[in-house]
């Protein structure tokens, strides 16, 4: 009956899933200590154990959000990924994207994304629905999806960057990367 919702959820679910897993994979492939060294670079303390926990929450959560497995708490790494990304590397450039900077649209659409799916449910087309976690049509049928996938990601981001991160000089400047051109 609801075949179209499940069918779209499924879609978001796994290219964004896969997307993000992809990324992790990608600071695997690139060389950790390299991605370290860029985590040290912009202000992270301790920039490779930070690059190890990226890529590992990079491939974990977005192959969970793909496969709709524990949707909400894979939902939630990525928004907490995201919000990272967005305050560490892509705030200071402002909104767009444009190369070789890139703003925050990308990562805030993610983060987005990945809170509608957690608050919403994964569909019936998931892991979460076969093995019995969420309700019987794939759907979170209260708050705590959203409270989980937004809440507990940006108190997770917010408490990493607390004790891992000194931002540089003007990195909380909204723009002011691209103002500098």
């Amino acid at each position: 009956m609801q075949d179209h919702i499940d069918l779209a959820l499924f879609l978001v679910r796994v290219v964004v899933g896969v997307t993000m897993a992809l990324h992790g994979i990608n600071k695997v492939r690139g060389g950790l200590a390299g991605t370290g060294r860029w985590f040290s670079g912009i202000g992270f303390r301790w920039g490779y154990p930070n690059a190890v926990a990226a890529a590992t929450f990079e491939i974990g959560g977005g192959l969970f959000f793909a496969l709709g497995l524990l949707t909400p708490l894979a939902a939630a790494a990525m928004v907490g990924l995201m919000v990272v990304a967005m305050l560490t590397a892509h705030w200071q450039v402002g909104f767009f994207v444009f190369k070789p900077n890139q703003g925050i649209e990308y990562v805030l659409a993610l983060a987005v994304i990945a809170i509608a799916v957690g608050t919403i449910g994964p569909g019936a087309w998931s892991l979460d629905n076969a093995f019995g976690i969420i309700d019987a049509d794939g759907y979170v049928t209260s708050w705590w999806g959203f409270v989980l996938s937004a809440v507990l990601g940006v108190v997770g981001a917010l408490a990493q960057l607390a004790v891992c991160w000194k931002p540089p000089a003007g990195a909380l400047s909204w723009g002011s990367a691209s103002k500098k051109k």
